[in-house]
């Protein structure tokens, strides 16, 4: 059974490890709480759902088209809110990016209602396999793998690529960076869209195995901001580590413990992680 619960939370933390890597990029570079973050995921989660309702095409078809959307929104929101609290003290971003989120959230309960949705059928749903009497299930198995990819991806773009170089400047200096010729403000707005490229993907991948509804990204969101503060603002391997360590915290503890405490799990071991180490586990 314990090895059930160790690949489960592994597969879990995956997602949630993908879900935190668009954060702490947020996070890490423009010291700015998205807390719309979530509802950029519940945004393509419907994307997802509306493709396979109106034209019958699969989650794992509707990927890109779901990503690039999501980075639209992100984009665009970026353009209308948070570029004018980007140099605005911390609290007026804070609310800021509140607001949007609930615009957001209620923005989509008004135009699909709150009831549940659901991806019927799917190339990968109902199939699984069994290793060593661990039964693991195909659509939780790719989107874990689909995550790991993704946050990668993203690792390798930061630290290998001239435009990641220009992330990593503008985050440690605004104006250092500038004088050397960045353009702070494209790399603001780039940063978001790859933001909502890292939860259209995650939510991509997670609308085949759960509803879709208004709510359905508001947890992921305070579970990113966890995670990122467990592995550390803007370190984005810390984020993925602190992902995975949650999954399985919130995996076996919901067994052992009662499924009602498994976030309340998660949530404890970040408060104590804070009273030794207040900048996270990777942090410095």
């Amino acid at each position: 059974m314990l090895g059930q619960l160790i690949v489960t939370g592994v597969l879990v933390g995956s997602v949630y490890s993908l879900v935190a890597v668009g954060l702490t990029l947020i996070w890490g570079l423009m010291d700015i709480i998205n807390f719309a973050h979530g509802d950029f995921m519940m945004m393509s989660m419907y994307i997802v759902f509306w493709l396979y309702a109106l034209l019958k095409w699969d989650p794992l078809i509707s990927l890109p088209i779901a990503a690039i959307v999501t980075a639209l929104i992100a984009i665009l929101s970026y353009r209308l809110v948070i570029k004018r609290v980007v140099n605005a003290p911390g609290l007026m971003a804070l609310l800021a990016t509140f607001g949007l989120s609930l615009f957001i959230r209620n923005l989509a309960q008004f135009l699909w209602s709150p009831n549940y949705r659901f991806v019927g059928e799917s190339i990968l749903s109902g199939k699984r396999f069994i290793i060593f009497n661990v039964v693991i299930g195909l659509p939780q198995l790719v989107a874990a793998f689909g995550s790991i990819v993704m946050t990668l991806a993203v690792a390798m773009f930061i630290k290998k690529t001239k435009f990641g170089k220009a992330i990593q400047a503008t985050a440690q200096s605004k104006d250092v960076a500038e004088l050397m010729g960045v353009d702070t403000e494209k790399v603001y707005m780039f940063t978001f869209a790859l933001s909502g490229v890292c939860v259209g993907v995650a939510g991509t991948l997670l609308s085949g195995i759960f509803p879709v509804y208004p709510e359905s990204g508001a947890m992921y969101g305070l579970l990113a901001f966890v995670i990122v503060a467990l592995g550390g603002f803007g370190n984005i391997w810390g984020a993925f580590y602190a992902g995975i360590m949650i999954g399985l915290a919130e995996t076996i503890g919901g067994f052992y413990l009662g499924t009602q405490f498994k976030y309340a799990i998660a949530f404890l071991i970040y408060l104590l992680v804070l009273q030794f180490r207040p900048k996270g586990l990777f942090g410095w």
